[in-house]
């Protein structure tokens, strides 16, 4: 009976591991106003205005009326803190269920992936020297 306990404990490792963490870029918290885009199953163009509620260097995380699944692409279109308009493609890494009928939606970037990356470090540093200048006074 000494094996029962290695397998209970190599299940519970086995468990753990399937949801552990999995994300690796760097993350702000950040109400972004952007626009979504993408293609119903019947092919009909959609877009849907939302926010993030959070951005990191490869991707975003927010909330979504429209149905979609996994993998599927969709094209998102924001502002820098200067207003230049930017858009990306992205592609669907998560759904989950989220109140009101919304889906919570985490993408990843796949296209261009340094404007992306821009645009959070645009943020990143407004929201530093926004600090700064608190501190400051």
């Amino acid at each position: 009976m000494l094996f029962v306990p290695r397998v209970v404990f190599k299940m519970s490792t086995i468990l753990q591991s399937q949801y552990e963490e999995k994300r690796f870029a760097l993350r702000m918290a950040l109400r972004l106003p952007i626009v979504v885009s993408g293609r119903a199953e019947d092919g009909a163009a959609w877009s849907e205005p939302t926010e993030t509620d959070d951005i990191s260097t490869s991707g975003a995380l927010f909330h979504l009326n429209q149905v979609f699944a996994q993998g599927e692409e969709l094209f998102i279109r924001s502002h820098r803190p200067d207003g230049s308009p930017i858009e990306v493609t992205a592609k669907v890494a998560r759904i989950a269920p989220a109140i009101y009928g919304t889906a919570r939606v985490g993408v990843v970037i796949t296209d261009p992936k340094e404007t992306w990356v821009r645009l959070f470090v645009a943020y990143v540093a407004d929201d530093q020297s926004s600090e700064a200048a608190e501190g400051a006074a």
